[in-house]
Order: structure tokens, then sequence, then C-alpha cells
């Protein structure tokens, strides 16, 4: 099982993380023999007390594919809302390329209203929209070319020229969980991110995703399935509310989990680990070693 990690650019009035302390995490997860750097794609939170934000992912991790030599990067996950599909497709490629192969485009229909709204983006018919871009990014990744127009995007006789480091080859990750989106990662995606409970007794996540390869005539073994996972370090700085019942205190609790989740079958596993620091990130990287050398054994 490959094991990544998360690298936050979320900020709000008064400081964002800055580009140097997000390099020195991206060189440290690197030095540790992490798998994969990951990125959200976010522009605007907002509640009544305050607004947050980030930075731009693409920029961010265009420069950081300079700074790295090695392990993977990717969105997780870009939304095919924010850009016109055909330009998102090309920014893919431009960055595959610059980082001589290491970049994986996940992609997702995108769920925060307020973001949409601050910024003049259209929030409706969110899926049937997401299916559209598909349609254009697929075959722009895939064949390098796209005539397509449909009710919400087009791309007419649109070329990828040139064509990347990877051709037709890069990787395609789609963030899904509901029926619809299950489908249509299992028709498009080369690896399926969502959430996944391996203790379930039923199994009814692992159950939908059979069941959408089902449907669209995809033997369920060809599709890796990643998940997102929370790692909150209270004794390290400030956690956010919602990861209160993901603490972990040890090293060895997190290995027994990637243990676990490596037994369930899962292929790659991303830790969205707070506080974003190099403390924190040293305790995962102490996970890693003893996760890594009782899979060796």
């Amino acid at each position: 099982m490959k094991v990544g990690v998360v690298l936050m650019l979320e900020g709000d009035a008064a400081a964002g993380p800055t580009y140097r302390e997000v390099r020195s995490l991206a060189v440290q997860a690197e030095e540790a023999g992490f798998d994969s750097i990951w990125i959200y794609d976010h522009l605007l939170f907002r509640n009544e007390e305050s607004t947050k934000g980030q930075w731009e992912c693409f920029t961010f991790l265009a420069a950081l594919a300079e700074v790295t030599q090695c392990v993977e990067l990717g969105t997780l996950v870009a939304c095919t809302a924010f850009r016109n599909p055909a330009m998102l497709a090309k920014i893919a490629v431009t960055l595959d390329e610059v980082s001589d192969g290491r970049f994986t485009l996940g992609i997702g229909a995108g769920w925060n209203k307020t973001e949409f709204r601050a910024f003049g983006l259209p929030y409706d018919h969110r899926v049937d929209r997401f299916e559209e871009a598909l349609q254009i990014i697929v075959p722009l990744l895939r064949a390098g070319r796209v005539d397509f127009a449909g009710h919400y995007a087009a791309a007419r006789d649109c070329e990828m020229v040139p064509p990347g480091p990877r051709g037709g080859s890069m990787p395609l990750l789609i963030g899904a969980s509901g029926p619809r989106m299950l489908r249509l990662a299992a028709q498009y995606a080369d690896n399926l991110n969502t959430g996944f409970d391996i203790e379930d007794p039923e199994q009814k996540e692992r159950r939908a995703i059979e069941a959408a390869c089902v449907a669209v005539g995809r033997d369920p073994a060809t599709l890796p399935i990643s998940i997102p996972f929370w790692a909150a370090f209270p004794d390290l700085g400030e956690i956010p509310p919602h990861m209160h019942d993901s603490v972990y205190r040890t090293p060895e609790e997190l290995a027994a989990k990637l243990q676990a989740h490596d037994r369930a079958g899962l292929d790659h596993l991303m830790f969205d680990f707070r506080p974003n620091s190099a403390a924190s990130l040293a305790r995962l990287s102490e996970a890693l070693r003893l996760f890594r050398g009782t899979t060796a054994a």
C-alpha cells in the first residue's frame, strides 16, 4: 500500500502558510520516504466567526515539482467547476511535464457552496457538469484530442499539443462517494478516492464500488482504491474541531492503522495531519518506518 501526505495551504486574513514552509514539509516528506504529496483544491471557507481560504493548488504543485525529485504529486481533488475543463487538462499535462511524469490529476465535482458563490461559479447540476467535464478531460488526457459540445461545456476540435511526458498514460483519480459519482469513477478513473470504513462488517462502501464497476462492465479488481485519513496530534499544536475524534498519540498507533488498511486491500492512504507541521510529519514518518518494517518482514 502506498502512503502519502496532504500539505495544507489554508490560512485566514491574518496569515497563511508561506511557500517556504510548505516547501520545507514537502522536502521532509520526500526524505522520509512517503510515496506521494497531495494538495486540496479550495478557494474559500466561511462561517459566522471567520473566513479562511487557501493558496491556488496548481501554482504550489508546480513549485513543489521543482524542489522534489521522486515523490508523486497530486490534487485531492481539483474541482472541475473551478476551471474550464480543457484548460484543466492542459494545466495537468503541463504539470506532468514539470514534474517529469510524477503528477496525478485528482478531480471531483466540488461541494462547498460558499466558495462557488464567492468566486461567481455555478453550483447547480454539479454532477451533470462534472460528467460533461469528463467528456473533455478524459479524451484529451488519453487520446490527445476531443471534439465535444454539451449543455455546460464545450471543446471543439481541441488537441493536447505537446502531449506531455507520458502521452496518454497520466493517471486520473476521481473523488467520489454517491452512486452516480462512483459509476463515473468506475467508468473513467485510474484510481478512486473515497471514504472507506474497513471495520464495517457489512462493507457497504466496498459493495457500492463493486456494484458501480459491474454496472459499467469493469472488473472491480482493476480499480485501485485510495482513502484520505485524518491524524491529529493535539500535544503538538492546535487541531480543528472536526478532527477531535482522530487523535493519535504514538507512531505505533498509526503504524497499526496502516497495517489494518493494507490488510483490507486498500491501495493508497493519504494522511491529512494536523497540525501540518514538521513535528507532526516526523511522527508520521516514524509510523511509516514501522509499517514498512512490518510489511517487509
